[in-house]
């Protein structure tokens, strides 16, 4: 990745959406089946006021499977933002298959990439927070320092991981804590 070594970068947290910035709904599709955790709002205003970019890069395959439109992802996306206090920077989504090769599904980098594209980013010295193990490899793919919360999938996926993460943290508001360092 072209900005890996960049120094004097904004910093980011990029967040896995489903089961990390909200509850998990499998496939969710509706913005009245969207469901926030209590710590969701406070915690990107903690990130916000401390200087981070905040970016959600999220896997949507029920576009491919036609089990929704992007539409109902940006919608979704658009209803996140109207909820909370301070704004989400950027969402970036891959609507593909999970065999479909394409470089933006995690654990691929193409999200961060654009996101890179799209931001001044320090990559060494930002976060991936996720809850599933393809969370925690793609912050390893892009030198990302890697937190796996229990939240979601995260309890799951914690006892059976092949590469473990930097931090584990019980929710978003204690992976907060391990990023501003208490």
């Amino acid at each position: 990745m072209a900005n890996r070594d960049r120094k004097g970068g904004q910093r980011a947290v990029f967040l896995d959406r489903d089961g990390t910035l909200i509850e998990e709904v499998n496939f969710l599709s509706k913005v009245e089946d969207l469901k926030f955790f209590p710590f969701t709002d406070s915690s990107v205003k903690r990130l916000k006021a401390a200087g981070f970019l905040v970016i959600v890069v999220t896997n949507q395959s029920g576009v491919a499977r036609g089990l929704f439109e992007e539409a109902a992802v940006g919608a979704i996306h658009d209803s996140i933002q109207d909820k909370l206090t301070d704004k989400i920077d950027a969402f970036f989504h891959c609507p593909h298959l999970p065999d479909a090769g394409c470089g933006c599904r995690k654990p691929g980098t193409g999200m961060i990439e654009a996101a890179c594209e799209a931001f001044d980013i320090d990559l060494g010295r930002s976060w991936m927070v996720g809850d599933k193990e393809l969370d925690v490899l793609t912050g390893v793919n892009a030198g990302l320092g890697t937190i796996l919360v229990r939240t979601g999938y995260g309890s799951a996926h914690a006892t059976s991981m092949s590469r473990r993460p930097d931090h584990f943290a019980e929710d978003l508001s204690d992976a907060v804590d391990i990023i501003l360092g208490g």
